[in-house]
């Protein structure tokens, strides 16, 4: 993970300061025990929170949150302002749209396109609908 040098503290809603480096490739904060490979791009004002995991190729928007625990996949493209729940698992090289919100304990499953504007519900599993596959697998929750 390429990170800069210099931490920069950012106080939450409770009054408790988290520690953040910006990310070389692309200067988004990235907590101090999250894993993102130097290859991902984080936009300069997305987060990745604690124990979050970010892999090889994934590109997270500006404005974009990933919550901690969560695991984004090679390849992923994430919009902007999106929110990735607690601990959800983000397949490889899914498509999420701007301003969608996947819940906490969601499964992604790989390839998989979610439109903008989307919720999709706490611990939701999201797969090829079959109806929709030759379309280009866009998500239906099960």
């Amino acid at each position: 993970m390429q990170l800069s040098k210099i931490y920069v503290e950012i106080e939450n809603e409770f009054g408790e300061l988290s520690r953040y480096k910006h990310h070389l490739n692309g200067r988004g904060f990235i907590s101090a025990t999250a894993t993102v490979h130097p290859s991902a791009y984080i936009e300069s004002s997305a987060y990745v929170e604690p124990d979050a995991q970010v892999g090889q190729g994934a590109w997270i928007g500006a404005g974009s949150w990933i919550d901690r625990g969560a695991m984004v996949g090679p390849g992923v493209f994430i919009g902007a302002n999106v929110h990735i729940g607690q601990d959800a698992r983000i397949g490889r090289g899914v498509k999420i749209g701007s301003h969608t919100r996947i819940g906490d304990g969601v499964v992604v499953a790989d390839g998989m396109k979610i439109s903008h504007d989307t919720i999709v519900a706490d611990r939701q599993v999201v797969k090829p609908d079959a109806r929709h596959a030759a379309e280009g697998g866009f998500a239906k929750a099960a």
